[in-house]
C-alpha cells in the first residue's frame, strides 16, 4: 500500500514541471540546484522504470540487472541485428554500413522493411553520426543520485542520446571523443516523473504500450506508491489498473497534460492496455501497434492475446479487421461457456470436415476472399483455424 502523506512531495514534483526549467533564462543554470556539466558516460545510467524502452526486452532486463555493461548490451544488439539482416540478404560487418549511401540515387533503401531491432540500430547509428558531426545539441537531463563519494546520475530524459553516444564511442571506427556527455543535472529532491512524461510524449515513436506504462507511472506517483530503483515487471505497472483519476482530481489536469494533452477517455483506453498478457505487450511494444487495434484484443481471454497480436503483425490487419477477428472469437468463446453442448459455430465447423474431399483449396481461398474482401484478413482466418485444429487434435489425443 502507498504511504499516506505524500501530498507535499507530489506538489513539489508538479511544481518542477515548467518550461523555464529547461528552456528559460540561462542564468538559472548558475543556481546551486541546477547546473550543466560534462559527465563521464560511466557515471550515467538510464532509468530502469522509464516507460519508453530503448533496448529490446531481454537486453533491457539483463542490462538493468547488471548482467551486461553498456558496451556488451550494444554488442548483443548489433549481433541480433546482424543475424536478422543476414537472413534478409543484407549482411553488414560495421555499423557504418547501415547508413544510406549518398551516391545511390535509387529508392531501394526506402522500400526495405526493417525489423524493430534493425530500425532501432539504424536510428541509433544515425543519431550517433549526428552527434559526431554536429555535437550534442540537446544535453541529457539527469538526476544526481550520488551517495557519499560515489558519483552517479540517473537519466530522466535523453536515453536514446546516451546509447547513441556509447555506440559512437565503442562501435564507430576513428572516433576520438573524450567519453563525456553534456547533462543538465537535477538534484534528487527535484526529480520529476511529470517532466519525464512530457519529454516522452513530445517526441515521436512512443508506442501505445509505452504510453500505458507512462499513464501507470503517473498514477502510481500521485497515489503515493514507491517507485523502485530497479527494472520492474509488467505487474508493477498493472497496479495502476486499480487506480483512477477520480481519486486524485487535483492532479488530473497535470497528468493529462504530461500525457500529451489526451482526454480522460483516451487516458483510460491507454491504461487498459496493461491488461494484455506479458508476451503480447512485448510484441505490441516492439512493433509499435496502435491502441485502436489492441483495444479489441482485450475482449479475449489472456491466453489468446499473443496469437492475435502476431496476426496483426504478420498480416498488417486494420483496426476494423482486428475488431471482426476478435468479435468472432469472443462470440464463440461465450457460446462454448454457456454449457457442455457444443456451440453452433463448433457444430458448423464439425460438419465442414465431412465435406473435405469434395472441396478444393482454390475454392476455399475464393470463398474466403469473397467473405472477407481482403487477402490479409483471409490469411489471418486460416491461421486462426489452423491453430484451432491443432488444439482440437491435442484435445482428442488426450481424451
Amino acid at each position: 500500500m502507498p504511504p499516506k502523506n505524500q501530498t507535499h512531495r507530489i506538489d513539489e514534483l508538479l511544481g518542477s514541471v515548467t518550461e523555464e526549467l529547461l528552456m528559460g533564462n540561462p542564468q538559472r543554470f548558475e543556481d546551486h540546484t541546477l547546473r550543466v556539466e560534462r559527465l563521464l558516460l560511466e557515471m550515467v545510467r538510464p532509468d530502469p522504470v522509464q516507460p519508453r524502452r530503448v533496448l529490446p526486452e531481454q537486453l533491457h532486463f539483463a542490462f538493468h540487472g547488471n548482467r551486461l555493461t553498456p558496451t556488451q548490451a550494444l554488442k548483443e544488439l548489433v549481433q541480433l541485428v546482424q543475424v536478422a539482416a543476414r537472413q534478409r540478404g543484407r549482411p553488414f560487418n560495421n555499423v557504418l554500413e547501415l547508413l544510406p549511401n549518398p551516391d545511390d540515387e535509387s529508392d531501394e533503401e526506402q522500400a526495405v522493411h526493417l525489423s524493430p531491432e534493425e530500425q532501432l540500430l539504424h536510428d541509433l547509428v544515425n543519431l550517433a553520426i549526428t552527434i559526431r558531426d554536429d555535437g550534442q545539441v540537446n544535453p541529457l537531463t539527469v538526476v544526481d543520485i550520488s551517495q557519499g563519494v560515489t558519483q552517479q546520475f540517473r537519466i530522466e530524459t535523453g536515453e536514446r542520446r546516451y546509447w547513441a553516444t556509447w555506440l559512437l564511442r565503442d562501435f564507430v571506427p576513428g572516433y576520438t571523443g573524450d567519453g563525456m556527455i553534456p547533462c543538465i543535472i537535477i538534484p534528487a529532491e527535484r526529480s520529476s516523473v511529470f517532466r519525464q512524461a512530457k519529454e516522452n510524449t513530445a517526441r515521436s515513436g512512443l508506442s501505445a504500450i509505452a504510453l500505458a506504462r507512462q499513464a501507470a507511472l503517473l498514477l502510481l506517483t500521485v497515489h503515493g506508491y514507491e517507485i523502485p530503483d530497479a527494472a520492474v515487471p509488467n505487474d508493477f505497472y498493472r497496479q495502476a489498473l486499480n487506480l483512477d483519476l477520480r481519486g486524485k482530481r487535483e492532479y488530473t489536469e497535470a497528468i493529462l497534460s504530461a500525457m500529451g494533452g489526451v482526454d480522460k477517455a483516451r487516458f483510460s483506453r491507454l491504461k487498459a492496455l496493461l491488461q494484455l498478457s506479458d508476451e503480447a505487450m512485448e510484441l505490441a511494444d516492439r512493433h509499435n501497434i496502435d491502441e485502436k487495434k489492441l483495444r479489441y484484443v482485450l475482449s479475449l481471454p489472456s491466453e489468446y492475446h499473443v496469437e492475435i497480436v502476431r496476426q496483426i503483425i504478420d498480416f498488417g490487419l486494420s483496426s476494423k479487421q482486428v475488431q471482426d477477428l476478435c468479435r468472432g472469437d469472443s462470440d464463440d468463446n461465450d457460446k462454448a461457456e454457456q454449457g457442455e453442448k457444443p456451440s453452433p459455430s463448433a457444430i458448423k465447423i464439425a460438419k465442414v470436415t465431412q465435406a473435405i474431399n469434395a472441396t478444393s483449396a482454390q475454392d476455399i481461398a475464393r470463398a474466403l476472399l469473397l467473405q472477407e474482401g481482403d487477402a490479409n484478413m483471409a490469411r489471418a482466418r486460416i491461421q486462426a483455424l489452423y491453430k484451432l485444429l491443432l488444439e482440437t487434435e491435442r484435445f482428442l489425443s488426450s481424451g
